[in-house]
């Protein structure tokens, strides 16, 4: 991928954001407060009250990371169903973020910080090469409001040459109940190993939700693709009762990346394996 661009500088003030944006932001700091009184978002990582097993996180790795949350190369669409093949990078993550020209300067040190604290956790956990790069970076973490469609459609062709309208629009429309949004791309040679990532952030998003959103997109887009309701503690479940990654997560990452698995592996054939792995992670006995 070409390599990015220098972030636009912030609108110096008075910059007024549109109607749409103002109304998205207020939008997202209720469904903040909400999902906050109602408990959720939660930020410790899991505790006493959500014990979980081997077993349990053998299930849940086969269900993250074998399938799919959305239909491949069908935009939003439902999935089959059915499980695809081991997916990861095999080759060094070069996580860049980038702004859109909205996004105030205050905003962006937020979200840098986030991101210089939470890559190495990654690194750590996968035990691969995942590293914060300035320069020829192939994971694209952009963070723009309504107001920087242009500027993230510019990116996006700039990133994808020949991006269909429906790619494009992928990345520029999504529905208000989508958050953010990663998509992985993979080799031309192999469909299952990933040589590239873009996310997309809402700017929008009040801090916790916004960093909720770096954390479980960046995740996904090294190869757990899907979420499941039976996944606890855990950002990989859509009852947004996590926040940021936790212990479990890690393990999932330690087990996807773990050399004993291949890129490309059938649920099947990997399954033994898994469940060592699981043990393992878990510290169990023999």
């Amino acid at each position: 991928m070409p390599e990015p661009t220098d972030s636009a500088p912030a609108v110096p003030a008075p910059y007024m954001p549109s109607t749409e944006s103002e109304s998205l932001r207020n939008y997202y700091a209720h469904v903040q407060s909400d999902l906050l009184a109602r408990g959720l978002l939660r930020t410790d990582g899991g505790g006493p009250d959500t014990p979980f097993t081997p077993d349990m996180l053998a299930r849940n790795f086969e269900r993250i990371a074998f399938y799919d949350e959305y239909a491949f190369n069908s935009g939003l669409s439902a999935p089959s169903g059915r499980a695809g093949q081991l997916r990861r990078w095999s080759g060094p993550v070069h996580v860049a973020v980038e702004f859109g020209p909205s996004v105030p300067n205050e905003q962006r040190k937020i979200d840098r910080d986030t991101l210089s604290n939470y890559v190495p956790r990654l690194a750590s956990a996968t035990g691969h090469s995942i590293a914060l790069k300035s320069s020829r970076a192939n994971f694209h973490v952009l963070v723009m409001s309504e107001d920087d469609k242009p500027a993230l459609n510019a990116r996006i062709k700039q990133l994808l040459p020949g991006a269909s309208t429906a790619t494009l629009n992928l990345f520029s429309d999504l529905p208000k109940n989508i958050h953010c949004l990663v998509v992985a791309f993979s080799d031309q040679t192999n469909s299952n190993d990933y040589n590239g990532a873009i996310a997309v952030i809402r700017a929008e998003h009040p801090d916790l939700l916004r960093k909720s959103c770096i954390h479980e997109e960046v995740a996904q887009g090294l190869g757990l693709a899907n979420d499941s309701p039976d996944a606890r503690p855990s950002i990989f479940n859509d009852d947004d009762e996590f926040a940021l990654l936790t212990t479990h997560d890690e393990k999932l990452l330690s087990i996807l990346y773990d050399s004993r698995l291949k890129i490309g592996m059938e649920i099947e054939q990997a399954r033994p394996v898994i469940r060592i792995l699981a043990r393992e992670a878990s510290g169990a006995i023999y």
